[in-house]
């Protein structure tokens, strides 16, 4: 009765240590390196949102969380800080759609 307990435990401990190591350790790095992103930008820098906008930053409010962000010739919109993902660079992202039109195109299929 003794050994199931201790063997039961044993598994938990291990359950618990791959999805730490495979959920929550990933998800940490990703947040951290985002974190990195945002304290770096500056204004003027043009940035691609969570939600897929692409925009130039005019001002960021450290303080409060929050970026005032150019979307269109004079529209500015205030968004959270943490809403900014990634540099916006048209060659990477050129490449990219490339790279995914010949993963998904009709014709790599019927090139297999």
């Amino acid at each position: 009765m003794g050994q199931e307990f201790v063997l039961l435990g044993l598994v938990m401990i291990l359950a618990l240590g791959a999805y730490w190591s495979l959920v929550i350790f990933p998800r940490q790095r990703d947040f951290q390196k985002q974190q990195k992103y945002v304290q770096t930008l500056q204004t003027g820098d043009e940035m691609i949102t969570y939600g897929g906008i692409i925009g130039r930053v005019i001002e960021i409010d450290a303080e409060h969380g929050v970026a005032h962000v150019e979307i269109a010739d004079g529209v500015v919109v205030r968004m959270l800080a943490a809403a900014l993902v990634r540099p916006y660079n048209p060659d990477e992202l050129a490449e990219s759609i490339q790279k995914a039109n010949r993963q998904f195109s009709p014709q790599a299929e019927t090139d297999s």
